[in-house]
This record gives C-alpha cells, structure tokens and sequence, in this order.
C-alpha cells in the first residue's frame, strides 16, 4: 500500500471537516464549493482533484463513518476495541449532529437505517423471539428504525445522557424484547 502525502491527507481533512461545519449552519443545497474552499482554505481545484461535487465528498464522507461503526461491530482492530456506537457518536458530534438535525442530509438517515439492518442481520440473536412465534424480518423492521430515531432523538436533544447509558439503555431493552 503507497503513503499518501501528508498535504494531501491535510486537504482532505480540511475539506471535510469545512463541508460538516458548514451543514451545522445551513442546508446542504445552499452550500457552494466555494464556500468549503474558502472554510476549507484550499483551491475549488483541490476540492475537484479529491471529489467530483459536494455530493460525492458527501457521499465519501457518510462511506467513512460508517465503515468506522462497522468496525467498531466486528473489526479486532485496537482502535475499534472497546469503543461503542454511542461514544463514536459523541466522539463524532459535528458530523452526526449536521446528518441527523434538520440541516442535514435526507438521505444519511436512509443509509443509517441500511446499515442498522444490516448490522442487526448478522449480529444479532433472535432465536428467543422466533420461540414465540415473531417473524425475523417483522423484528429487524421494529428494531432498526426505532435505533435511529433513538440516535435521532439523543441527538436533537442535546446527548441529555452519556453514552455508556444509552449502550446500556439499548442494550437492557434488546435483552428484554429478544430473550
């Protein structure tokens, strides 16, 4: 694998960390490249080197964090190791408070909620509730949507709890509902 240059990765960062401060401020669709190159003080032409549109940094953006929470499920990296899903939100605040506020993006909550089901396919244990008769995708359908807006809520209220309780709060409910 080649090292990237560090001037490189420094752009990048930059650029993504302009594009997530500027949808804390406005709508997605009244920020300009212009705008992320003068947050991100970069030239537009680096901006286009990296990505083709706003979108597609989006886009690249919204890949990376949820290859980090998937990592998080089922990576034995030590950077993965002992970090939850709650604390990797906290963790993240600006990113996941401009996707999941009203500012946001529409479509990371679909993509959330793809990645929740598919988490929930193959991590989870549904025996007990398929011992009483409930259908595995009627529950993956339950489960996942009301994650989200769990996420959502903890969020557009301000993280009123740690994350280590909200882990816990899940996974209290998850164990009363599914054994």
């Amino acid at each position: 694998m080649s090292k990237v240059d560090r001037r490189i990765l420094k752009s990048r960062e930059a650029i993504k960390k302009a594009v997530v401060e500027l949808m804390n401020e406005k709508e997605l669709d009244l920020i300009t490249m212009q705008d992320i190159s003068d947050r991100a003080n970069v030239t537009r032409k680096t901006i286009y080197l990296h990505y083709k549109d706003k979108y597609d940094l989006l886009d690249k953006l919204i890949e990376e964090h949820i290859n980090e929470l998937w990592d998080i499920c089922y990576s034995e990296s030590a950077s993965a190791a002992h970090l939850t899903w709650f604390e990797y939100f906290e963790k993240e605040y600006p990113f996941f408070s401009a996707m999941l506020a009203s500012k946001g993006a529409p479509f990371f909550r679909s993509r959330f909620l793809d990645f929740v089901i598919k988490d929930i396919r193959n991590g989870w244990d549904m025996v007990e509730g398929k011992k009483f008769g409930l259908n595995e995708e009627v529950m993956v359908q339950f489960f996942a949507p009301a994650y989200v807006g769990l996420v959502e809520w903890w969020f557009n209220n301000g993280m009123p709890y740690p994350p280590r309780m909200m882990e816990e709060q899940v996974l209290i409910m998850l164990e009363k509902n599914l054994n």
